[in-house]
């Protein structure tokens, strides 16, 4: 008898860690898309193909305005944030005078020489 109970404890145990492995095998790692970490806004290079060359110059988390330096010419901006979070292009410090929104999930190609901060908000 305390063999059959051993026998069923063991492959309870053993259908357990096959239901706990399995549910942390579907979970889906953060994404990065083109060097940007999921949950950030990045900003990469000027005249730098995000593809070919994955490593932003500029990555931001935090919902706040974040001012700019040395950003001038074309670059990519892309919002990889997640839950319909924004990030907006400003002409002043500190967020002020927005022009443009980048919706979450979306990669903007722009002139940055009159852009001086970027905000980001939920």
């Amino acid at each position: 008898m305390r063999n059959m109970f051993r026998g069923a404890a063991a492959f309870l145990t053993s259908v357990a860690a096959v239901v706990a492995l399995s549910g942390s095998a579907e979970a889906k790692p953060a994404d990065t898309w083109d060097g940007c970490p999921y949950g950030a806004v990045c900003i990469y290079g000027q005249g730098v193909e995000p593809r070919d060359n994955p490593h932003p110059t500029n990555v931001y988390y935090s919902y706040k305005a974040h001012n700019l330096s040395n950003q001038v010419g074309y670059h990519w901006v892309y919002n990889n944030q997640y839950g319909g979070a924004l990030a907006d292009l400003c002409k002043q410090y500190n967020g002020g005078d927005c022009i443009e929104t980048i919706p979450a999930g979306h990669a903007f190609y722009r002139n940055l020489t009159p852009i001086n901060s970027i905000v980001l908000r939920p």
